[in-house]
């Protein structure tokens, strides 16, 4: 069957701009019209809509790109370069910020040893290793890591295909280890774990045959016991955060036919019904429910022909994610948004293209010269 092609791919663009300016509207709201803000987040948390949005979205494109290339090694370098030079970036412009006063480093950061949390911030799994994170938005990097190992074990031992039964135990699993677990467990020098995270990733990369697939089994497993162990928000919503980007994938594979519609419905329903309940706040369930119905409605959509200025918006959403928390400090919401749309649109140009083109120029080298298409990845 056909891969997707690009113009098809274009309504992922156009419900990731949304759900970026989703998360900037709910932290500029308690920043800037707090008391009004407060009114709508007690009725929906504007900001989880917008970060389960993207869920959905890598759930649906990640799995695909690594499949259709099969090139494990090419995934990973493909992901780092999309993820980490706007990372560093970021991370250095932060930095700078704090050291200049505008802008608030975590007081965690000062009583960490400085290798663990280079670590833990720099293999974007802070969140799940007990090290606070130098912007605080960086914590859904951290499950969108966990993903990729899951999947990339999963791809590996030839189980890619069941990503809707594992989408429901997933989320079946939640429920009773989120009622024992309901905080993090790993924290100190158990930051540590890091380390044989990075030494799979590598081995996956760089192995050959049983090796391989062995270090990404230990991977995927590493990947999972972090989030029910270390989810500074709990077991039960950190694996209901991996259930929905699974239950994403098994929307993917029931439109190219590998599964049938009824059972990725039925996964999406186990996830739903789990997820609803995940959090004890009033505003966090209609924002699961609103992220679930805006993705379907994208997706049956998925065949429209877009606006263009709708589309870039997800072009840049990455940048505008990862930079909005560090403007937060200017007067007024005008020159917030002012400012942060065109920085976006800099970063994304000079940052984050010239790697994409580096990773496909390197996709395409190791294939032979072959023509190599991919996606630019889901991630905000």
């Amino acid at each position: 069957m056909s891969s997707p092609t690009p113009s098809r791919l274009s309504w992922l663009d156009a419900v990731r701009g949304p759900a970026a300016l989703a998360v900037v509207l709910h932290h500029a709201g308690w920043t800037y019209f707090p008391g009004p803000w407060a009114e709508v987040d007690r009725r929906i948390d504007v900001g989880t809509w917008g970060v389960f949005v993207f869920f959905l979205v890598s759930g649906y494109i990640i799995p695909a790109s690594l499949e259709r290339h099969g090139d494990v090694r090419a995934f990973w370098v493909g992901r780092g370069l999309r993820l980490l030079p706007l990372l560093l970036v970021a991370i250095a412009l932060a930095l700078l910020l704090a050291y200049g006063g505008a802008y608030e480093l975590h007081q965690g950061l000062t009583t960490k040893p400085l290798f663990l949390v280079a670590l833990g911030n720099g293999t974007m799994l802070q969140e799940l290793l007990g090290v606070p994170a130098v912007i605080g938005v960086m914590w859904t990097l951290s499950y969108e890591m966990a993903f990729y190992l899951i999947t990339v074990a999963l791809f590996s031992t030839g189980h890619a295909h069941r990503s809707a039964p594992v989408a429901a135990a997933l989320a079946l699993l939640a429920v009773p280890l989120g009622l024992v677990l309901p905080g993090a467990v790993i924290g100190g020098w158990l930051a540590l774990l890091g380390l044989p995270v990075l030494a799979a990733i590598a081995v996956t990369m760089w192995g050959t045959g049983r090796v391989r697939t062995a270090a990404a089994v230990a991977g995927g497993a590493l990947a999972l016991a972090l989030v029910a162990l270390g989810s500074r928000i709990g077991a039960w919503q950190g694996l209901i955060i991996l259930a929905v980007m699974f239950a994403g994938t098994a929307v993917h594979r029931a439109e190219r036919g590998q599964i049938r519609w009824r059972t990725a419905a039925a996964a999406l329903t186990v996830v739903l019904g789990c997820a609803l309940f995940a959090k004890d706040d009033p505003g966090w369930a209609p924002a699961i429910v609103a992220a679930g119905a805006c993705f379907a409605a994208f997706f049956a959509l998925r065949h429209l022909s877009y606006p263009r200025w709708l589309t870039h918006l997800g072009v840049i959403s990455y940048s505008t994610y990862l930079l909005h928390p560090l403007l937060l400090r200017l007067p007024s919401a005008w020159s917030y948004v002012l400012v942060l749309l065109p920085l976006a649109y800099v970063t994304q140009r000079f940052v984050e293209l010239p790697a994409q083109r580096l990773a496909k120029r390197l996709a395409w080298a190791r294939s032979g010269g072959r023509a190599v298409r991919g996606e630019e990845g889901a991630r905000p």
